[in-house]
């Protein structure tokens, strides 16, 4: 039987055997919380506390901007310090709102419900109001994700396990000690889809995972677990709707186009927490890992927490670490400052003795074709590089750079050690914000 897989991708050092086989552990905060109003794609989250006011953990602090936005809640209990500029693990100043933890963790009163006797518009306005994101990464608001314009045409929600980013173990700890959170969350959004099947996408090198899934949903006729070969980018939207269901998007269509949705662990599990027990998103599970760090594992955390605490919590570094990631190898982005807080996108940090990229010196492209191999777009990124640097974004576009997905295989895999990937997303991002403009 054929792997179901994609064409192109890499197999980097995974890393996972550093992380993986620990329990979770739940921190508690203390210090001050920092909640930056920017945790998602979409409009700013509008703040709905002023500095003085005393706060509760589960409290909304920050209502959605727009449709496409989401709110925000307090974590811990406290006293709003103020709202202002911080720095956030991309560099940027965000307006956000500071709470002083006073450490007594007092919580609002949740509402459980029936997801049986809910329908669809409670379901999605539960999602809403709990203010939950894509938690993959991309941010994006999830009750617009499962708002399509024609819902009846959704065939497959693919939750995706794969997890394929090196590293990174948290979907994994969920899968192995909440399975159950996992599967309840998926059945409650296939509530949402009168023609959905559901599908458990889980990356072959996690055989306790699939053993695990495929034996709580044996009875569950609308769902299966799909056993996917390790590869990166398995994980990305498009290889992993390939993969499962052999239809095909590009960077003009959305999943809905091709009648799926399709949404990360942590993201499902908070979709559970919404609908079942009336909690907003406050917490997630962050790999704390790398060959500097003591003690790496997997940490389950109150967003607004200052990553300088996480470390502290792993047993702190054996030396100064070269470098450190906010995310994985492939795509997170270097930290130069550990003072910035966890927020819903935040999926791991990752702590390197050694920078083998900054030792590389790039040369002169070979012509080996190396990269167009291990593309999963089937782009020619030596090409879009060389366009991206001359600056021209006729000839990118021309050239399909936008069906790029920054996934870093080409730059992983050039033997000439050139800046492929950030050539690249330089550009794409360049011919976005004038796309947006116009």
């Amino acid at each position: 039987m054929a792997k179901l897989t994609f064409g192109g991708g890499v197999h980097p050092y995974d890393g996972k055997a550093l992380s993986k086989d620990k329990p979770m552990k739940t921190i508690i905060p203390t210090g001050e919380m920092v909640y930056p109003l920017s945790q998602h794609i979409g409009a700013p989250a509008v703040p709905v506390v002023k500095k003085g006011d005393r706060v509760l953990t589960g409290q909304k602090i920050a209502e959605a901007g727009g449709f496409v936005s989401a709110p925000i809640y307090a974590t811990v209990s406290g006293t709003v310090k103020g709202i202002e500029p911080r720095r956030v693990v991309t560099g940027d100043l965000i307006n956000s709102i500071i709470v002083d933890n006073d450490g007594l963790l007092e919580e609002v009163a949740y509402t459980p419900h029936e997801p049986d006797k809910l329908d669809k518009k409670e379901i999605i306005e539960l999602i809403k109001e709990a203010g939950i994101v894509g938690m993959g990464g991309a941010g994006f608001p999830t009750h617009v994700k499962l708002s399509p314009k024609e819902p009846e045409k959704i065939e497959y929600v693919i939750a995706n396990c794969a997890e394929c980013e090196p590293y990174l173990t948290s979907d994994y700890r969920r899968m192995i000690e909440e399975p159950e959170k996992l599967v309840e969350g998926l059945k409650i959004i296939l509530r949402l889809f009168d023609n959905a099947q559901g599908i458990l996408a889980v990356e072959d090198n996690k055989p306790d995972c699939v053993k695990i899934l495929t034996e709580m949903t044996q009875n569950e006729p609308k769902i299966s677990v799909a056993a996917l070969k390790t590869k990166y980018p398995q994980g990305a939207e498009r290889q992993i709707i390939y993969a499962t269901t052999g239809r095909e998007i590009n960077s003009k269509m959305l999943p809905a186009d091709a009648g799926c949705v399709v949404d990360n662990v942590d993201t499902i599990v908070a979709v559970y927490h919404a609908v079942k027990e009336g909690k907003p998103l406050m917490n997630r599970i962050v790999t704390v890992t790398g060959d500097a760090v003591n003690d790496p594992r997997n940490f389950y955390v109150r967003i607004g927490m200052n990553y300088k605490d996480l470390i502290e919590e792993a047993g702190g570094l054996k030396c100064t670490p070269e470098k450190i990631v906010s995310g994985g190898p492939m795509m997170g982005f270097a930290l130069f400052d550990l003072n910035v807080p966890t927020t819903k996108t935040a999926s791991a940090l990752l702590c390197l003795t050694h920078d083998e990229v900054s030792a590389m010196e790039p040369t002169p492209c070979i012509n080996c074709g190396r990269c167009v191999a291990a593309c999963p777009s089937r782009l020619v990124p030596t090409r879009l590089a060389v366009l991206s640097e001359h600056y021209d974004e006729e000839g990118f576009v021309a050239n399909d750079g936008m069906e790029c997905v920054e996934c870093g295989c080409c730059s992983y895999v050039c033997p000439a050690k050139r800046h492929l990937t950030q050539a690249i997303k330089s550009m794409r991002k360049n011919v976005l914000g004038k796309r947006k403009k116009a």
